[in-house]
């Protein structure tokens, strides 16, 4: 029975990293694609980028793509208040990921335009993420 439940073990963890690599292979593979194999969604989510995909940065590079097709997730499905909340929340996230990446910066350049750039992302996301905490305390009460 042992050899049984190692044999099936074994099965699956075959199978899982067969299916990740699978992912991965395919989807650096599929060009402008990003996170969606789907055409119809692939089509409504660059009506919603704006042609965002267009743009040879983020086309260039998939690590950013599917960040692009992450964020336009949030909310996906919902209306209204509940919208408004994962919005919300999204750029909150959003919000802290690019101050962090700015706090970054500054441990690694020394271009006075980067670090006055980098300082000012800082300064009005903070003051941003605040706000859009005070709203969902608020509007929703959220802590």
């Amino acid at each position: 029975m042992e050899n049984k439940n190692q044999t099936i073990i074994i099965g699956l963890l075959v199978l899982i990293v067969g299916l990740l690599l699978g992912y991965f292979f395919g989807a650096n593979n599929m060009p402008h694609r990003g996170f969606f194999s789907n055409e119809s969604m692939y089509e409504e989510m660059e009506e919603h980028m704006g042609g965002y995909y267009e743009d040879e940065i983020v086309n260039g590079d998939g690590e950013l793509m599917h960040m692009m097709d992450e964020m336009m997730l949030i909310g996906r499905g919902q209306t209204g208040d509940a919208y408004e909340e994962a919005w919300l929340r999204g750029m909150i996230v959003h919000h802290l990921g690019a101050i962090r990446m700015s706090e970054n910066l500054l441990q690694q350049t020394d271009r006075l335009e980067l670090v006055q750039l980098a300082n000012n992302i800082i300064a009005s996301q903070s003051a941003e993420v605040e706000q859009m905490k005070g709203w969902l305390q608020t509007w929703f009460n959220e802590n």
